[in-house]
């Protein structure tokens, strides 16, 4: 079945799209939806042709004219887009099968005479589903978050088919220069001074760093970092669900944001990975013997985190995108700041998170991403896009990891009249051997790491070490609330 949009597309590729077509920085979105029926290949493609074919993007192909790129719209055929792969048999372990499965996705590049997406379909239960769903598109179609609000968008509310799923919408704290009503201009004025000035002073030591991550400042070299070439390397995907009232939790206790808390235990979840490491001992034959740990000091362990530096569209403004009842702003628009991580062991896990908030509190009160978004754009318009993704590159292969936090609908929700169980996105094609995303569904959140295999044999095992360290930060915040109420 063969269908077009209405509307006529043909637009350049921004900056960042751009950048996401360079040799050295060719990345795209994961995004696995778990059912919890089987999924009826009829209905889906109904409902492609109701939402996400109606999105621009999703239409449009690249054309090559001299020197330029643009996005032309295209005639699509779902037939070419939709894979529902043939299965012999039963698979003996469905859950390895699927994570396989995905796994090679990332051996084989999209074609790039067609829109740059695809829908994988696999009626196989595993253990958390009875079927998935697993879309893979092309990073220049826009930023992750914005790519899953789509997804988003195109679901509606399990109770309600004709809703759309409620997402929980992300305040800006505004910052009071005053402690009361009685200060004085004088003071409010002189307060917000020296505000601008941190703001200043903040931006531009960490433009500082990113000129030396470019030139040589690297992080150390832990069990955790890719060597060269690890954007070409074969990735894994794996997955952990664990319980939103936890986290929540953790965020009224502590006083802090959602955010604070996942980058506090992760912290803590890389800690007991690399105590584990670096504790390992191997003998003459190979194999590994356990001795006491010995985390070396002054571990520079820093997390590449992309910023849209724009408002993402709202998930009703992207649906109306979709029913072509408005125009929301779309594409790649995004800088990046690198966030150090504290690795140590601390007798108090309540300690990381108490970190992770100081750590994001600074990064506030910088212009980091907005001056990334601009060196970048400034590089690529005077030397071109092999030498700005060169350029990205190095700055993300200095760093160890990527992490993301995206919000997700906060009941359940059904893709296309199929109840959804989970949603785990992640990304690949960038320099990084681990890569963790968050993203929160009804009362979970979904854990998601990419690895490089080669150097994170088991990611099972740093999921473990993920969960654990929730549950020893919330046990401590429990014991912590429980010795307040005695005093």
């Amino acid at each position: 079945m063969a269908l077009a949009s209405s509307r006529d597309v043909d637009q350049p590729l921004s900056p960042a799209a751009r950048l996401f077509h360079s040799p050295s920085f060719n990345c795209y979105v994961i995004a696995i939806i778990g059912c919890k029926t089987n999924i009826n290949l009829q209905v889906i493609r109904e409902g492609l042709c109701q939402t996400l074919l109606k999105h621009p993007r999703f239409t449009s192909k690249l054309v090559k004219n001299g020197r330029k790129t643009r996005w032309t719209q295209t005639t699509i055929d779902l037939d070419n887009h939709i894979i529902v792969p043939k299965i012999d048999s039963k698979p003996d372990f469905p859950d390895r099968f699927v994570e396989d499965y995905i796994s090679n996705l990332t051996k084989t590049p999209l074609d790039i005479s067609k829109p740059l997406w695809e829908l994988h379909l696999l009626n196989i239960k595993t253990s958390n589903a009875e079927s998935v769903g697993i879309f893979r598109i092309h990073h220049s179609l826009g930023d992750g978050t914005s790519l899953i609000s789509l997804l988003i968008a195109a679901t509606r509310k399990t109770s309600d088919p004709n809703a759309l799923p409620t997402v929980p919408t992300t305040h800006k704290r505004v910052e009071s220069v005053s402690n009361g009503t009685n200060c004085s201009i004088v003071v409010k004025f002189l307060l917000s001074i020296l505000w601008g000035l941190r703001l200043i002073w903040n931006t531009i030591v960490d433009v500082l760093f990113l000129v030396l991550t470019i030139l040589f400042f690297k992080d150390t070299q832990t069990p955790l970092k890719g060597a060269h070439g690890v954007e070409l390397s074969t990735k894994r995907f794996v997955y952990r669900m664990v319980s939103m009232d936890d986290i929540k939790l953790v965020k009224a206790e502590m006083k802090t944001t959602i955010n604070d808390v996942l980058l506090g235990l992760t912290q803590a979840g890389l800690a007991r990975y690399l105590s584990r490491e670096y504790g390992k001992e191997y003998t003459n034959d190979g194999a590994a013997k356990q001795r006491k740990s010995s985390i070396p000091n002054n571990i520079r362990m820093r997390a590449s985190i992309l910023v849209n530096i724009r408002p993402s569209p709202g998930i009703q403004d992207i649906a109306n995108m979709m029913a072509e009842k408005g125009k929301a702003r779309w594409g790649n628009h995004m800088g990046y700041i690198m966030c150090p991580f504290s690795i140590a062991l601390h007798e108090d896990p309540l300690e990381y998170v108490r970190q992770a908030k100081a750590t994001i509190e600074r990064k506030k009160q910088s212009l980091e991403a907005i001056c990334s978004y601009a060196f970048a754009k400034l590089v690529l318009n005077l030397f071109g896009v092999k030498i700005a993704g060169a350029i990205t590159r190095r700055v993300l292969f200095h760093t160890t990891m990527a992490f993301s936090n995206v919000p997700g609908p906060v009941e359940e929700i059904s893709f296309y009249g199929h109840p959804v169980a989970y949603i785990a996105p992640s990304v690949y094609g960038h320099p990084h051997a681990l890569t963790i995303h968050f993203q929160s569904y009804a009362n979970q959140m979904t854990i998601s790491l990419a690895v490089d295999p080669t150097i994170i044999p088991d990611p099972y095992l740093l999921c473990d070490d993920l969960e654990e360290s929730l549950k020893l930060i919330c046990d401590n915040v429990v014991k912590k609330r429980h010795i307040t109420e005695i005093i």
